[in-house]
């Protein structure tokens, strides 16, 4: 299955329109673009909707990455309008004979798995293959009591990505979810055939999402989909290490303002946690910077600050 466009390569960037960006999505959509900029590729955004949708949170979303200095090439995609085009792939796989229907809750995977003491089919926390040898009475039973997902048929082989930060990542495959039982389809599927619709060959974002890239190579390459470059960078963390998040304060640029930051000063902060110190003002100064951007030093812990304008003490980087 091939659905890319003949246009460059490009980057992306890819929230999902359920709130404000905080500050650590805007210091990975600034690595996304400047990364991109810096290979002469085109940079576009995608507005993930498939799940909670916040209403005027693309447009908030939009309106923070201009103002921080980040260009894209139109349009901007709605995840949710390629629908269509996501459940034409489960059929093409279904048809080679490499999906099954689930019937299990989350809850109850994650009891099966605990019960074993581990995964006994793929990677550690994977699906454990309960529905994989249903009979049609057995999945016909099953459908009475709920509507089915649908996952990819593996064998659990390890796949291999190449990561300009981390090097080799291998992982064991396991058995996704390619549409979720409300029809739907699931992320690692609907990620990969939108990147590939966009001409995506380079692909920025969290190290939370690392583990994820093996098993989204291995489907591209089972739709014949060009591979892409990774770049996972180290997130915005608060000081208990949890990923930042609205509840840990003012992080979103709304919320600075309000506490008296300026643009400015955000953007020092960002700066100095990417090793380009604190002097950087725009999106373009770390594009210009791009070489000597440091990735390798793990998860920058923010602090926002309480009242303060010109507080730019409120942050540490480690």
């Amino acid at each position: 299955m091939n659905g890319t466009t003949d246009q460059p390569g490009a980057g992306r960037y890819a929230p999902s329109p359920s709130g404000d960006l905080h500050i650590g999505n805007l210091r990975t959509a600034i690595l996304a673009w400047a990364f991109a900029r810096s290979e002469a590729k085109r940079f576009v955004l995608r507005a993930e909707d498939l799940d909670r949708v916040a209403e005027g949170a693309q447009q908030r979303q939009l309106r923070d990455l201009a103002s921080i200095g980040i260009d894209w090439d139109p349009p901007v995609l709605q995840q949710s309008q390629r629908e269509d085009h996501h459940r034409a792939a489960v059929a093409e796989l279904t048809a080679r004979g490499l999906t099954y229907e689930c019937y299990c809750t989350r809850r109850e995977v994650q009891a099966e798995i605990a019960a074993a003491g581990g995964a006994p089919h793929g990677a550690p926390g994977a699906y454990p293959g309960t529905c994989r040898d249903l009979t049609e009475a057995q999945r016909r039973e099953r459908r009475r009591h709920r509507p089915p997902a649908v996952r990819l048929r593996t064998d659990g082989s390890p796949a291999t990505i190449r990561d300009r930060v981390f090097g080799n990542v291998t992982a064991l495959v396991d058995d996704m979810v390619l549409l979720r039982n409300d029809g739907r389809p699931a992320y690692n599927l609907a990620v990969v055939l939108d990147d590939a619709f966009q001409g995506v060959d380079q692909v920025v974002r969290g190290d939370d999402l690392l583990t994820s890239a093996p098993r989204q190579s291995y489907l591209a390459r089972l739709l014949d989909l060009p591979p892409v470059d990774y770049i996972h960078v180290p997130l915005v963390v608060n000081d208990d290490g949890r990923r930042l998040a609205k509840r840990d304060g003012a992080v979103t640029l709304e919320d600075l303002y309000a506490a008296g930051c300026s643009l400015p000063e955000v953007m020092g902060w960002i700066g100095r946690s990417l090793g380009l110190g604190d002097t950087v003002r725009s999106a373009a100064e770390v594009l210009a910077g791009i070489d000597r951007v440091h990735l390798t030093g793990g998860p920058w812990v923010f602090r926002p600050p309480v009242h303060s304008p010109g507080s730019a003490g409120a942050t540490t980087a480690r």
